[in-house]
């Protein structure tokens, strides 16, 4: 019957291939709904009438918690839930949050957004170790390069397409009659919509991956009996810990330059706000196109380690051209999302192979919390370096 057909073939590449498209959309909502906010920020503070730092608000409480649960989460998914669960439970525990979210605007309570943000980032961060696994477990010592380069270029284009139809969305709901807080409610709803699409490929992805368990005969439980315990920290290489390092420096002078980059380029370069939007946006749109092809490059190639190095270099040329030259900034933003793309698809499965399969959750988990971490207080530093010392001072920061 279906089994043996190349679609319903664990072995066969279609089959992982539909897999890897299941995989990619379980985070599309996530990434969708994450900047929602940043999308309808001017309609936030008016509608709900919110100052700037309460705005600021709804991103930071979804990093700080991070810090602690995405370990824990990780861990939970190796020793306690199992992959599959475990991505359903983070799936269904970010839908709650995005619906609480949603919830607080319709009937305009704020503290209940930052508590639907918080569970949402709970949800979130998990859901983004589960991602990881599932991409080792089904690819590792095949495509698992190229994999990683398609997730993080997948999570881009959730981004993306919440940057492009969240304004159109809004004004949509408002020509319906709905105004203020009731409006943005609404609205935040529709958008919950992603979460309960990615909910229901969370289910399917599940189901193919019990199927091919058995069928595949794949052993899940790990070799020796060992299973992860929260001590084995003290055993992982000393590699891990500087692959975690180079991480974390590497994603701090991304991201906090570009929260801050669009106001960086009206002063220096005399943009237009719309001009320094697309213009701090390029990064995301480069390395969504690229991170699939520096991917495959590495498959080829092999190597990580040496990509690795040569995306740093490249970021640091990069910053360089920002900060001591006047040269067509698109230049230094488009070599600084090659880089990107090209350490994302090498950094990320290093793990994989550097940290024994039954410890992934966990080793993941550390990464992404040590990550948050630097992100939440390299924002508030880089703020005051602005306040303290200009743009250019931030500049030579990163």
């Amino acid at each position: 019957g279906c089994g043996t057909s190349a679609c319903c073939n664990p072995s066969s590449a279609l089959h992982r291939f539909m897999a890897l498209i299941l995989m990619c959309l379980v985070g599309f909502g996530s990434y969708f709904c994450y900047d929602n906010p940043g999308a309808l920020q001017d309609k936030f503070k008016s509608d709900l009438d919110l100052s700037t730092s309460q705005f600021v608000w709804l991103y930071s409480i979804y990093s700080w918690p991070n810090v602690i649960l995405c370990f824990i989460g990780g861990f939970l998914i190796d020793r306690v839930f199992g992959i599959r669960l475990g991505t359903i439970i983070y799936m269904f525990i970010l839908l709650i949050g995005q619906l609480i979210f949603a919830t607080g605007g319709l009937i305009n309570q704020f503290w209940l957004m930052i508590l639907g943000r918080f569970l949402f980032g709970i949800g979130a961060e998990s859901l983004a170790v589960a991602q990881n696994n599932y991409a080792v477990l089904w690819f590792k010592g095949k495509e698992l390069n190229m994999v990683f380069g398609l997730q993080l270029s997948f999570a881009r284009v959730g981004s993306t397409v919440n940057f492009l139809v969240m304004v159109p969305v809004y004004n949509y709901v408002r020509n319906m009659g709905y105004e203020g807080h009731q409006c943005m409610g609404v609205v935040l709803l529709i958008a919950t919509l992603t979460c309960v699409m990615s909910m229901l490929c969370a289910l399917v992805l599940g189901w193919m991956d019990k199927r091919a368990a058995r069928i595949l005969k794949r052993n899940d439980n790990p070799p020796n009996g060992e299973v992860a315990k929260l001590s084995d920290i003290g055993t992982f290489k000393i590699t891990f810990w500087m692959v975690t390092i180079i991480c974390v420096a590497y994603y701090v002078a991304i991201f906090p330059f570009i929260a801050l980059g669009k106001v960086f380029f009206m002063r220096k370069f005399g943009f237009t706000p719309e001009d320094a939007n697309t213009v701090n946006s390029i990064v995301y749109i480069v390395a969504g196109v690229a991170s699939p092809i520096f991917g495959l490059i590495v498959d080829r190639t092999g190597r990580n380690v040496l990509w690795v190095f040569l995306s740093i270099v490249v970021t640091m040329v990069a910053h360089g051209l920002l900060a001591f030259t006047f040269y067509n900034p698109y230049i230094a933003m488009i070599t600084m999302g090659m880089a990107y793309s090209m350490l994302a698809s090498s950094l990320w499965p290093l793990v994989a192979l550097i940290v024994p399969e039954y410890q992934l959750g966990t080793a993941y988990g550390i990464c992404q919390s040590v990550q948050n971490l630097g992100l939440a207080v390299i924002s508030m530093f880089s703020g005051l370096i602005v306040d303290e010392g200009g743009y250019f001072m931030l500049e030579i920061f990163f």
